[in-house]
C-alpha cells in the first residue's frame, strides 16, 4: 500500500522506494520479562512472533534498514531477554541489508552496548524525508518534506452492533506544512494506543489529528481514510 508518494507500507514498516530503505519501529524487546518482573505472568512469545512476521519482508535485499527507536524496552538496565533477543534480531537485519542503523528511542539507554556493531543516530536524514523516533522535536526541519515518526504505537478500533475489536495502523497526516507518517509498532503483544480516544504523546501529535488517514494493517494494509470517518 502507498502511504505517500514513494512511500509504501511493508506490513508494520515502511519501505522508502528511491533509497531501498526498510523503517521498522517499536520492537521493545524485554517487554514480557519486565512484565514478569511485576508479577504479570504471560509466555514469552512475542519475539518468534516478530521473526515469523519479519520473514517475508526481509526476501527482499535493502541498502539499509533503520530502526526507528525502542528497539530495548526497560529504560534503566539491559535484561537478559533484551540482550539475547536483541542480538539474534540485529543479525538477522544485517543479513538483509548493506547499512543496518539504529535511531535512539527514548526507552533506548545504554543502547550502544547491544548495538555498538551499528551505527546510532539521534534521527536520519534521507533527502527531503527525515526519520525520527518522535518522542521529541528535532531542532531544525529545514529542507524537509516528509517525516516518518514512530512512538505513539497507533492504533484504531473498530466495531459493530456485536463486537467491536483494536488493529494496528498508520496515520498519514501533516505536521505543520510536512507531511507526517506514524508508524505502528512492530511488537505483538500489546495492539497499541487508540488514537481516537486515547490522549496521545508524541509532539508531533499535539494538534487536531481527525484528518489523519488510517491505514489499517489487517491480512493485507487497507486505507480506511479520515480518523473523524471512524468514529
Amino acid at each position: 500500500m502507498e502511504l505517500l508518494d514513494g512511500i509504501f507500507s511493508r506490513d508494520l514498516g515502511i519501505f522508502i522506494k528511491n533509497s531501498n530503505t526498510l523503517v521498522l519501529a517499536d520492537f521493545h524487546i524485554g517487554y514480557e520479562e519486565a512484565l514478569n518482573k511485576q508479577g504479570i505472568l504471560i509466555p514469552r512469545f512475542s519475539f518468534q512472533d516478530m521473526l515469523k512476521r519479519l520473514t517475508p519482508i526481509l526476501k527482499k535485499k535493502f541498502s539499509t534498514i533503520i530502526i526507528n527507536g525502542d528497539l530495548k524496552h526497560e529504560f534503566g538496565t539491559i535484561s537478559k531477554q533484551e540482550w539475547s533477543e536483541s542480538k539474534r534480531l540485529l543479525a538477522m537485519l544485517k543479513m538483509a541489508c548493506e547499512k543496518l542503523i539504529l535511531i535512539k528511542g527514548n526507552h533506548d539507554t545504554m543502547l550502544e552496548a547491544i548495538g555498538h556493531s551499528c551505527e546510532i543516530l539521534e534521527c536520519v536524514k534521507q533527502g527531503n524525508i527525515l526519520i525520527t523516533h518522535g518522542d521529541k522535536l528535532p531542532k531544525t526541519l529545514s529542507g524537509i518534506e516528509t517525516i516518518i515518526i514512530a512512538h505513539e504505537h497507533p492504533a484504531i478500533i473498530l466495531k459493530d452492533k456485536i463486537r467491536k475489536e483494536k488493529f494496528k495502523c498508520f496515520l498519514v497526516g501533516k505536521f505543520k506544512n510536512k507531511n507526517l507518517i506514524v508508524q505502528p509498532s512492530f511488537n505483538s503483544i500489546s495492539q497499541g494506543t487508540d488514537v481516537a480516544h486515547s490522549k496521545l504523546i508524541s509532539p508531533f501529535l499535539a494538534q487536531d489529528i481527525m484528518n489523519f488517514k488510517v491505514f489499517i494493517v489487517g491480512d493485507k494494509v487497507y486505507n480506511f481514510g479520515p480518523l473523524q470517518e471512524l468514529i
